[in-house]
């Protein structure tokens, strides 16, 4: 778990500070002092890594010499109190490598420091703890006034600006967090304060070694003491409540390994004594849960409050699901759509989510592929709500996600932040007649999640939630949205709309369904993917086709989407370039936004950083430059509207043509542009090879990605979010107390619950891989259907205060009851064969369940708890419907693997057919006997072919499936009584005995045979 640290200072006269010795310091190097005529000699200091001192244009070269910089700015003040420098000291993550702190922390400087035009003198140390592990951390000095060929000028009063400095610490969480997202470390850091977090520790400040460290050198000796003091007290909080640790790391993820703990243990602990008992009283809480191996083979452990937040969650959600009082007596659309005055006509799936939505409980959940269509459906259900006397209100987590609510569906809507807000000020309550609608739904954490639904349940209100759990995850714990789908059942959308072409919106159905390789084939097939020897190339290419279709095409809207900040301000920079050798930008003016320097001139397209309700714009909300001057600008915005600010009162701004991919989710362009590095994942190249009507480009270098195989790889990796849920479940308070009186090992049981859970699950996809044909996988697009999903369970019952958790019973599944009164089904191809709606859901959700554990499976080796949580809840709501169900379509799909494939798209009439077969040949022993005759002859041949060959693993493979099946006629008298007038089939020669034991002779046979071929 990586640590967040970023301070900021000034170095100055008035504590009796030297500038010269402050960086002869950091440096570990000598340097002159000419002020006051000494050496500074730090030489024989060790830890630091990498020493530099980076120049803004324009800056005199000399000063690149360390001894002429800090001289020159000791020079340049004649106060007895001056300020010297600004000193910004940072934590680099211990996960990286040394070269890879190096890079992340110039990076960072030169983007936040000296473009703004400061001098930074750079030093990254890689000291040692007394333990010996790494604490890398960076200090860089920075000048305070402006700087030109000549030398130094005015001081630059902005940047004291409190505002700026909040900037930075936010801006170094989202760089280093990016890197590490790049790098593919599972680590991440938050840069808001403790208090803001809700943690009951005091933040400390980063220091190196205390003992090398001394006043005189220009380090206080009271921060050195007040450092130590923090980690002390820390550690005191900790061991006198182990709580506020175990809070501390559930705030970004709902579980962790011991690891995360050990790593904020020594965080926070003085010495390692403290840190073994702060380490012995977390492990000791009663508040801490094992909750038994991930499906790395790590022991992942979470809070008792987290699974109590998890519980209330779910209560609240029980409760509104169960409850009436929302609903549409009748809705306008009958089967087919009927058009609307303004021209809408909704799909079938749009119809079946409308009428999900529109009975009368108060939870209904939307599961929407992208560009499905989700807020035109809303529009209409907005409507019929208003009509019905409802108030229907929107939120999202985002600005842009709730401006693009807002904007697709007429629903008033506005951040979750600042609803909570609203709320806790005791303003805009939800009411017995409001509807809340919450768009992007998969982006918003357990704690959130809970927030919501519980204001809900308390005000009476009904909650509709919009979303796509395999777009971009949520940012703090959890997978809320998720879970509750999973638990009570979603009305799915998946009939793109969004992409003119059909094999595009086959291949957005693909990125949904976790076939991203597949779908990146079918762009590359049309010459979609574009490949250059490294990504700055990579990013020349795309900035020059944007540009070509720009001219060509100048009525169609375009974005250029990455993951980073830092290549979206390259990005930035090139398309600038091209519009100003065409003539398309006026003059360039000079503004001092937040994120530095930024030169604007009419016609820029221009991004909005921030929030601003005066202004009517959010963060994400673009618009072109109309006028310009350093202190004031007129932008005309994407939706028509022309708003104007000073740059005094609203500097969130920077340039717009590129964007992250986190803030396109929800957007809707004519054409795209990619720009793909190693950072993605399978959750990101779903939302930005999706956001276009027309057309996609995906560019990537090879530097990054070496081959076809390697892009494909990492553009597939599953970075789903877990929940404490998806593990095994603690027992009640109750049975703990009772197993702790008799000293009984809890864990070792919740481990075996897991295993037993695992094997039931994987029983499901073991021992086969479904791979279509190449010219089928990339040339077939499964036709889309609705599925909404009436399954829930039944209420659980209540527990108390949200403390206790369900212990299992026969295991974890238990208990999962379908619901009666299921809402009104979807046309479902299968219905033409008298199928009922019911089952006809089920075997589509088992085989979407199944089909997404094999695709990770592939991908990665391992298929993740919450797939395995999914996979067995379908398997049982299955096993409810049809006994013996599950096993059918397991020997079906192990026969013909592509029908799984097919089922899970909403093809499950040749699933269900073979299964009924499947189901026939169960029950008939005649039948098992015809099979068991067809396989024996097949492996027969296999057996022969390999022996001929030369091929022993192939031969001993198929004699022991041979040697098992005949084992297994020990179990099934029936069909053994059966072949026995079918010997000659098997091999055998004919006998005249009624009692022959035709397993045994098939065993002998395989015996003989084998003795046979070692002989020879």
């Amino acid at each position: 778990m990586a640590i967040y640290h970023f301070s900021a200072k000034v170095i100055g006269r008035s504590s009796g500070s030297s500038a010269v010795a402050a960086a002869a310091y950091r440096s570990a190097s000598e340097l002159f002092d000419e002020r006051l005529e000494r050496h500074h000699d730090f030489s024989n200091k060790t830890g630091v890594t990498h020493s530099e001192v980076m120049l803004p244009e324009g800056a005199p070269e000399r000063l690149a010499d360390r001894t002429t910089l800090w001289n020159a700015v000791e020079a340049g003040e004649k106060r007895k109190d001056a300020q010297l420098a600004r000193e910004i000291e940072f934590s680099i993550p211990r996960e990286m490598t040394r070269d890879q702190g190096v890079s992340l922390a110039r990076d960072f400087v030169k983007r936040e420091f000296v473009d703004r035009g400061m001098i930074a003198d750079l030093n990254v140390h890689w000291d040692k703890a007394e333990d010996g592990s790494p604490k890398p951390h960076a200090h860089v000095m920075l000048t305070m006034r402006e700087v030109g060929p000549e030398g130094f000028g005015k001081k630059v009063v902005p940047w004291n600006d409190r505002a700026l400095l909040q900037h930075w610490r936010e801006a170094w969480s989202a760089h280093v967090n990016e890197r590490l997202t790049e790098l593919g470390i599972d680590a991440r850091i938050d840069h808001r304060s403790y208090a803001e977090q809700g943690i009951a520790l005091e933040p400390q400040h980063k220091i190196g070694p205390a003992a090398s460290r001394r006043p005189e050198q220009g380090l206080e000796a009271e921060r050195i003491a007040d450092h130590v003091r923090i980690a002390r007290e820390n550690g005191e909080k900790i061991i006198a409540d182990p709580t506020v640790a175990l809070d501390a790391i559930t705030r970004m993820q709902a579980t962790f390994t011991t690891r995360d703990l050990a790593v904020f243990a020594f965080r926070h602990s003085d010495g390692k004594e403290q840190y073994d008992q702060v380490m012995a009283a977390a492990k000791a809480s009663p508040e801490l849960v094992a909750l038994g191996k991930d499906g790395r083979g790590d022991e992942r452990f979470t809070s008792r409050d987290m699974i109590a937040i998890e519980a209330r969650l779910e209560r609240s959600a029980v409760r509104l699901a169960g409850r009436a009082g929302h609903g549409l007596l009748a809705t306008p659309w009958g089967k087919g759509g009927v058009a609307r005055s303004d021209g809408l006509v909704l799909g079938g799936d749009q119809q079946a989510a409308l009428h999900h939505i529109g009975h009368d409980r108060d939870l209904a959940i939307i599961v929407g592929y992208a560009g499905t269509g989700k807020s035109a459906m809303l529009r209409v259900a907005r409507d019929e709500w208003e009509q019905a006397g409802y108030t229907v209100r929107g939120a999202a987590l985002s600005g842009i996600a709730a401006e693009n609510l807002e904007a697709g569906s007429g629903i008033t809507s506005r951040t979750i932040a600042s609803l909570e807000h609203a709320w806790g000020r005791d303003r805009e309550q939800l009411g017995p007649r409001d509807v809340l609608v919450v768009d992007e739904a998969g982006m918003i954490g357990t704690r959130q999640m809970e927030r919501l639904l519980s204001a809900a349940d308390r005000a009476g209100a009904k909650v509709v939630l919009v979303g796509d759990p395999e777009q971009l995850q949520a940012i703090e714990a959890g997978a809320a949205f998720r879970a509750l789908s999973e638990r009570h059942g979603a009305a799915e959308i998946t009939e793109i709309r969004r992409q003119r072409a059909e094999w595009q919106r086959g291949a957005t159905r693909w990125l949904a369904t976790g076939r991203t390789s597949d779908a990146i084939q079918a762009y590359r097939d049309h010459d979609m993917v574009r490949v250059a020897d490294t990504r700055s190339q990579a990013r020349a290419v795309l900035v020059g086709k944007w540009d070509r279709q720009r001219q060509a095409e100048p009525d169609k809207s375009r974005i250029i989407l990455t993951h980073t900040n830092a290549e979206v301000q390259l990005l930035n920079g090139e398309a600038r370039d091209r519009l100003r050798a065409s003539g398309d930008l006026g003059q360039d003016v000079a503004v001092q936004a937040d994120r530095g320097t930024r030169q604007f001139a009419s016609g820029d397209r221009i991004m909005f950083l921030r929030n601003e309700r005066e202004l009517g714009v959010k963060n994400g909300t673009l618009g072109t430059v109309e006028q310009v001057s350093a202190d004031r600008m007129g932008v005309r915005l994407d939706d028509g509207r022309q708003v104007g600010f000073d740059v005094k009162d609203y500097a969130a701004i920077d340039h717009g043509y590129a964007a992250t991919i986190h803030k396109s989710q929800g957007v809707t362009v004519d054409r795209t542009h990619v720009l793909a590095t190693p950072g993605m994942d399978r959750h990101a190249a779903y939302v930005a090879l999706s956001r276009h009507r027309d057309g996609v480009q995906l560019h990537h270098g090879r530097d990054d990605f070496a081959s076809d195989a390697k892009l494909s790889a990492v553009l597939s990796r599953d970075r789903s979010k877990d929940m404490a849920a998806d593990y095994a479940a603690e027992p009640e308070e109750a049975t703990r107390a009772f197993a702790d009186r008799r000293e009984i090992r809890l864990p070792e049981r919740v481990r075996e619950i897991v295993r037993t859970v695992e094997t039931k699950a994987r029983s499901m996809f073991t021992g086969f891989r479904p791979k279509a044909p190449e010219a089928e996988r990339r040339d077939t697009v499964p036709e889309s259907t609705s599925r909404p999903v009436s399954e829930r369970p039944a209420p659980a019952a209540e527990q108390s205060q949200g403390e206790q958790v369900r212990a299992p019973k026969r295991g974890m599944f238990d208990g999962l009851k379908l619901d009666a009164t299921p809402a009104r089904p979807a046309p479902v191809k299968a219905h033409e064969h008298g199928q009922d709606p019911a089952f006809v859901r089920a075997v589509e959700r088992t085989s979407r369940a199944a089909e997404a554990a094999l695709q990770t499976k592939a991908s990665s080796g391992a298929v993740l708890e919450h797939q395995k949580v999914a996979l067995q809840r379908a398997i049982d709501a299955l096993e409810q419907l049809r006994p013996g169900g599950s096993d059918d379509m397991h020997e079906a799909m192990t026969r013909n693997p592509a029908l799984l494939r097919e089922a899970a798209a909403g093809r499950s009439g040749p699933m269900i057919a073979a299964m009924a077969q499947e189901a026939r040949v169960r029950t008939d022993p005649h039948l098992r006997a015809d099979r068991f005759v067809e396989r024996w002859q097949m492996l027969q041949g296999q057996h022969a072919d390999f022996e001929r060959a030369g091929y022993a693993a192939g031969r001993d493979k198929a004699g022991q499936e041979m040697a098992d099946m005949a084992k297994g006629l020990e179990r099934d008298p029936q069909v053994e009584s059966l072949l026995r007038s079918r010997s000659r089939e098997l091999g055998l020669g004919i006998s005249e005995r009624q009692d022959r034991d035709i397993g045994r002779e098939l065993s002998r046979d395989l015996h003989r045979d084998r003795d046979l071929g070692m002989s020879r």
